[in-house]
């Protein structure tokens, strides 16, 4: 009797457990990607084919990778890490967020001094201090975004950071000092040269020496608390072949394993 009383209070219980378990493995079944704001272009473009050929959910979070490895430590629910720089990898990599053996140095780049196409002139990068005059140069973030502190090198290297620092209009990634330069509100900006060639409104002006600054490399890893079939998968995927043509189209240097 005292079975048969509690019996159909238990029902609503077992229906939510499965329920819930539902839900899990629904959840589980779509992948997130942490990126360095400068892969959206290329990286969108390799996750809309993965999406069509296996028919598995794959969602990518951009912003500069500092921001991005922070917010993982603080848990985040990332299954993978994609970064504009291998200090910020490896600061993951030492709090054991990491999955062993799945860290890969994917991809390089390089970068340039870009201005909107209507203005642009070819421009040595010495005599950026005089044609900046009053306007602004774009930049991320300085000390803390991968494309910032590789500019903020090269213009140190230049001998010409010093006079062009009170101008440096700070951005928390490479995109949004692409976009004050696209729209015309910083006269030039320091980035990737994928970004220039992804942004149809501004235009290569100055090639910036590769030996000026730390080697510009693309990390990718599996975080340790990704344990799903699909986190291997997707990272299969963006390591192999076919992800590399779409790296390849936007102009990163695919790098030999």
């Amino acid at each position: 009797m005292v079975f048969r009383h509690y019996m159909p209070s238990l029902v609503p219980m077992v229906v939510a457990v499965v329920a819930s378990l539902a839900l899990s493995v629904t959840a589980r079944a779509e992948t997130t990607v942490f990126a360095a704001a400068s892969l959206k272009t290329a990286l969108d473009s390799a996750i809309q084919a993965y999406q069509s050929e296996t028919g598995l959910k794959v969602t990518a979070a951009y912003g500069g990778s500092s921001i991005l490895a922070r917010q993982i430590q603080l848990g985040a629910p990332a299954d993978l890490f994609l970064s504009a720089s291998t200090d910020w990898m490896d600061v993951l990599e030492a709090g054991g967020m990491i999955a062993r053996g799945t860290r890969k140095d994917l991809l390089g780049n390089s970068l340039v001094a870009v201005a909107p196409v209507l203005r642009a002139k070819p421009l040595e990068l010495d005599d950026l201090p005089e044609r900046l005059e009053n306007g602004r140069l774009a930049m991320a973030l300085v000390d803390a975004v991968p494309a910032g502190i590789y500019g903020k090198a090269a213009l140190q290297t230049a001998g010409i950071w010093d006079a062009v620092e009170p101008q440096v209009a700070q951005s928390d990634n490479v995109r949004t000092a692409l976009a004050l330069v696209a729209t015309g509100e910083a006269p030039y900006g320091i980035v990737y040269a994928t970004d220039a060639k992804a942004e149809p409104r501004v235009e290569v002006v100055a090639a910036i020496p590769e030996a000026s600054h730390p080697p510009i490399r693309y990390p990718v890893a599996r975080l340790s608390t990704a344990q799903s079939v699909e986190a291997d998968q997707l990272w299969m995927y963006l390591t192999g072949p076919e992800a590399a043509e779409h790296f390849a189209v936007q102009g990163f240097a695919l790098l030999p394993d």
